[in-house]
């Protein structure tokens, strides 16, 4: 299995790109959101996910793990295919994705065209759980278990309202860097401002 493809890039477009590796030209297809990530530059690595059918083979590219990893999450629904999930990607963040998936913004889901009321409803369904724990970000955690019993009680409080863990560590950890004795209280609502 392909992990990664690094290489020129010889074309790009919105859609896709031809990443050059060896005297190999690779054709990948991506999302608007890895588009913006390699737009300019001369070089990338691509994360792939290889998509293998018996009457077709493609390769689909991240710029991100991240990204990668929540496209996975999204195929693995009934109902969301390939294309679906790509189509996900180009119109909402990953974040805004996950966010949306947890706060079941049915609305914000059907927003992406080729998602319809049943596909939402579904796609809350069987992800939340998983993206509540976790799944589909391959982030790692931004700030490490620390001695702060106010920022670790403050970290589980915000994900237990729905923001995402990463979401959550990158606010906690800014609102310590600027008041670093900060109470509980302090923490939630400063993080709060953050998220």
């Amino acid at each position: 299995m392909i992990e990664y493809i690094k290489g020129n890039i010889a074309e790009i477009t919105p859609t896709e790109v031809i990443l050059e590796c060896y005297g190999i030209g690779y054709n990948i297809l991506i999302s608007l959101q890895t588009y913006e990530g390699l737009n300019g530059k001369s070089e990338a690595k691509i994360f792939i996910h290889h998509y293998l059918r018996e009457d077709e083979e493609l390769y689909y590219g991240f710029a991100t793990k991240d990204e990668r990893e929540l496209f996975r999450l999204l195929i693995g629904v009934s109902g969301i295919g390939a294309s679906t999930a790509r189509m996900m990607l180009s119109s909402l963040t990953s974040e805004e994705i996950r966010n949306a998936i947890l706060a079941e913004d049915i609305n914000k889901i059907k927003s992406i065209k080729g998602i319809g009321m049943k596909s939402a409803q579904r796609l809350i369904l069987e992800l939340k759980d998983k993206v509540f724990k976790g799944g589909g970000s391959d982030n790692p955690t931004i700030f490490a278990p620390s001695s702060n019993p106010a920022a670790d009680e403050a970290t589980t409080a915000l994900v237990m309202l729905g923001f995402t863990k990463a979401n959550v560590n990158k606010a906690v950890s800014a609102v310590l860097k600027e008041k670093q004795n900060a109470s509980l209280e302090e923490i939630i609502k400063l993080a709060l401002k953050k998220l």
